[in-house]
């Protein structure tokens, strides 16, 4: 039950990591909550002389539980668990997961593909405008936009990406969901829950505290599969998330280079000497993301839209209708886009996003520009 998952993730004393292992010892979240003193004391991290104070936090985190279960249902919000249908696939590996999150909005199974747009909150008209400009892109191509809803690049990127007619955008906050911070955002965060998703791993009536906020950027990074930096300075928390996606969660970090004498380039152009992979188009981040695995179903981009016809198919496995026409009207010769729109009477935004995935699938290569040629 969720009620359990929130017992265990409200207690100052237990953060994620440890809270998995006392999982993993009781062999539930609801077994965990129930652990007597003598049971805990055994936990590695924890011993006799922590075991009663955890103990006792879980005891009041019960009733805690049930509020913010209450206040979860009076704002319309959903809290999920590594153990619901929703949890975000790409944050299931990651030891420091948060053990629960609150959401406003819906999660999809195409925000598999999400990608972070992340920056300085002091940023300069080309900070913002390529933060709005690089969102749209990417929502174009079938990405799900992730960003801290700050300031600046962050409000930029969900902009942006609320630009494009199926663009989708996700904000992680550092406060509890009923705390919108910075409250001028408030208006922002809810066209967000109508075009995505609000998330948070803090319950209800968490003000945005300094500390949060690192915590936030390895939510951040962990739900997307690389992490573009528009502008930063070199003490910026949008190297934190650069650091977390490169180091610990093991995915590409991409900068955008600024003029030498703005000091929000620095943190972006420090990156690129230490290995970044340096970004002016769409094009140079499609090309340096892996591959989606062979074993991860591929979602549906435009559910409603009308499907192609059966007979028209090439059947190469695990594809979606779609996705086998188009590879059916691909050759060894180089076709452009507007051709391809044209065999296949798909709508072009479909198109886009699927030679997208195509590309990510390594089905496909970008020959030159706008043409495509099947690997």
């Amino acid at each position: 039950m969720i009620q359990h998952w929130l017992q265990l993730s409200l207690p100052s004393g237990i953060g994620p990591i440890l809270g998995r292992r006392l999982i993993d010892a009781a062999g539930s979240a609801e077994s965990a909550t129930q652990l007597t003193r003598r049971e805990l004391a055994q936990i590695e991290g924890i011993g006799l002389s922590k075991a009663q104070a955890i103990a006792d936090s879980l005891t009041v985190a019960e009733s805690d539980a049930i509020l913010q279960l209450s206040k979860a249902a009076d704002h319309g919000a959903k809290i999920i668990s590594p153990d619901d249908d929703l949890w975000p696939s790409l944050l299931k590996p990651l030891p420091a997961a948060p053990l629960v999150l609150f959401i406003m909005g819906a999660l999809e199974p195409r925000d598999l593909n999400s990608f972070a747009i992340v920056g300085s909150r002091r940023c300069s008209h080309y900070g913002r405008e390529q933060a709005e400009r690089f969102a749209a892109l990417l929502a174009g191509a079938g990405f799900a936009v992730v960003s801290g809803g700050a300031r600046g690049v962050d409000s930029a990127a969900h902009r942006g990406a609320m630009l494009h007619a199926h663009g989708r955008t996700i904000a992680v906050l550092g406060s509890g969901l009923d705390v919108p911070y910075p409250p001028e955002n408030k208006p922002l965060f809810d066209q967000i829950i109508t075009r995505g998703a609000l998330i948070s791993e803090f319950p209800f009536g968490t003000p945005p505290n300094a500390e949060n906020f690192p915590r936030r950027n390895r939510i951040v990074s962990g739900l997307s599969r690389g992490v573009l930096v528009i502008e930063a300075d070199e003490r910026s928390g949008a190297l934190i998330t650069a650091r977390l996606a490169n180091e610990e969660h093991g995915r590409p970090v991409f900068a955008l280079p600024g003029r030498v004498d703005n000091p929000m380039a620095a943190g972006s152009h420090l990156l690129i000497r230490d290995g970044a992979t340096l970004v002016t188009k769409l094009e140079d981040i499609i090309s340096a993301l892996d591959p989606l695995p062979d074993d991860v179903h591929q979602p549906e981009l435009f559910p409603n839209d009308t499907q192609p016809e059966k007979s028209a198919i090439i059947p190469p496995s695990n594809l979606s209708d779609r996705q086998q026409l188009i590879l059916s009207q691909l050759g060894s010769d180089p076709a452009a886009v507007d051709v391809i729109i044209d065999k296949t009477n798909l709508p072009a935004p479909a198109v886009l996003q699927e030679l997208t995935f195509l590309t990510l699938r390594g089905l496909l290569k970008r020959a030159d520009g706008q043409t495509y040629i099947k690997v």
